[in-house]
């Protein structure tokens, strides 16, 4: 997963499946979720996020990974 900040254009893009091509996009109040081809999301774009959250939405940023273990 990736997520980046372009402050020029104010968006926010998490991306979830870098190498898969889009195959739809959809757009709900400025936010653009991307599909590929089997319905998986490939991407979420947030428009304008500075003002849905804080100048620099980056410093909200707080991330933890928490992993269950797997059942055998």
């Amino acid at each position: 997963m990736k997520i980046e900040y372009d402050p020029y254009h104010d968006i926010l893009n998490i991306e979830f499946l870098p190498e898969a091509d889009i195959s739809e996009s959809m757009e709900f109040d400025g936010i653009i979720v991307d599909y590929s081809e089997d319905g998986k999301i490939v991407a979420i774009e947030i428009l304008d996020i500075s003002k849905r959250t804080q100048k620099d939405p980056l410093d909200l940023l707080d991330l933890s990974i928490t992993k269950q273990p797997v059942a055998l």
